[in-house]
């Protein structure tokens, strides 16, 4: 017989996993936020967190705890909304596990097992955020973060950065490729494999770094070409969206999600990161590049799209909002899932049309406080000259 807190615990997770989620009062025009997470550590199951046999667990303790679930990719297949969530384990150590839903706002819930990547690098001890791309050759890769020791320093928290590759065609089975490689950039994070082929080529939106923490000289979101994605080098990165001083970027800045392709333009998801007294703040923004050359910015809007409210500020990294991916339905809808301060995840409904009106017509930052008054100045003049003509 199974230990009665068992029971208790499964009724818990069951009004949590059917709990219908709702809107929330906020209001600018642009998306929709949603009351509560789409996915928290109390919905991992239960079989992956105790050991359900009372004759060897018969406090039924949690033998293998979960930290945080967050940071997920997200993509629409066979009818249903997937998220390849970053589960960060007790131990520190994250994996990827699968959670589907029907309705992309609430119900998800974890395939019976996590994601198992072939034990290819040695010396990986880490792996985590996976941005996922539907590729035209008829694949969906997974880029994310592989993470190892830095042994050429006695410091033990230098660590090594790279971008690890799988591929897959149903989220169960997937093929490990060997790592990417940047010939210009020592450390890679926040890596996007684009959706379609560039002259012929395999293109990635990359984040050069010089170490594991700073971005040193790299100058914001790259740009590389590579031949053959089994064996991925990019030769050359061009800087496409990048950090500038006094603005969200300042710290550095990567790309979130797999770009929108809409009649005007690409449309991009990205996150920009500044230091404060408090520590890094990480919040997301857009941009948009053009289709006939996705190095060429044609949009950029100043300020951040979608920063850390409420609850989102709170949990192990504060301060943060993070995306690893959106869902753009046939009809428009875009689902963007984002999460709290790494420990929860959240979703933010809008569309295409809304982003596109949001990125080529909010002004840029102009870059001076000065300007940015003028700037909104002119925007009052012109409302305060409207609502008088309206009144009369």
């Amino acid at each position: 017989m199974l230990n009665p807190n068992y029971y208790s615990e499964l009724k818990k997770q069951e009004a949590l996993l059917n709990r219908k989620n709702v809107k929330s009062d906020f209001y600018n025009g642009i998306f929709d936020r949603y009351e509560y997470p789409v996915l928290t550590r109390e919905m991992i199951p239960l079989s992956w967190r105790y050991d359900l046999n009372p004759k060897t667990n018969p406090f039924f303790e949690e033998r293998i705890g979960v930290n945080a679930v967050f940071n997920s990719g997200a993509i629409e297949l066979n009818g249903k909304y997937c998220l390849v969530a970053r589960i960060e384990g007790a131990d520190r150590k994250s994996f990827f596990g699968v959670a589907e839903s029907d309705s992309g706002i609430d119900g998800f819930r974890f395939r019976d097992y996590p994601i198992l990547l072939d034990d290819v690098c040695p010396n990986e001890t880490n792996v985590y955020d996976m941005r996922l791309t539907k590729h035209e050759d008829g694949w969906i890769y997974g880029v994310f973060c592989s993470e190892s020791k830095d042994t050429s320093s006695s410091d033990l928290s230098a660590a090594v950065a790279s971008a690890g590759i799988v591929r897959t065609h149903d989220l169960n089975t997937w093929e490990r490729l060997p790592n990417l490689i940047t010939k210009r950039s020592p450390q890679q994070r926040n890596v996007v494999l684009h959706p379609e082929f560039v002259n012929g080529k395999y293109a990635f939106y990359t984040r050069p770094m010089d170490d594991f923490i700073e971005t040193g000289s790299g100058g914001g979101i790259g740009f590389g070409l590579c031949d053959d994605i089994t064996h991925a080098v990019v030769d050359e990165e061009k800087i496409l969206s990048a950090r500038k001083y006094h603005q969200i970027t300042e710290a550095k800045n990567g790309e979130c999600t797999v770009p929108i392709k809409t009649d005007k333009g690409w449309l991009h998801i990205a996150h920009g990161v500044r230091n404060t007294a408090a520590g890094l703040r990480y919040v997301i923004y857009a941009y948009a590049t053009a289709l006939d050359d996705p190095t060429r910015m044609i949009a950029e809007p100043g300020g951040l799209l979608l920063g850390p409210r409420g609850w989102e500020r709170v949990g192990d990294v504060s301060n943060v909002v993070f995306s690893n991916g959106a869902i753009v339905k046939e009809n428009g809808d875009v689902y963007l899932y984002y999460a709290g301060s790494d420990t929860r995840m959240y979703v933010a409904t809008t569309t295409v049309e809304k982003l596109t009106d949001y990125v080529f017509n909010t002004p840029q930052d102009p870059g001076r406080s000065v300007l940015c008054v003028q700037q909104r100045t002119e925007l009052i003049r012109k409302n305060l000259a409207f609502l008088k003509g309206e009144s009369k």
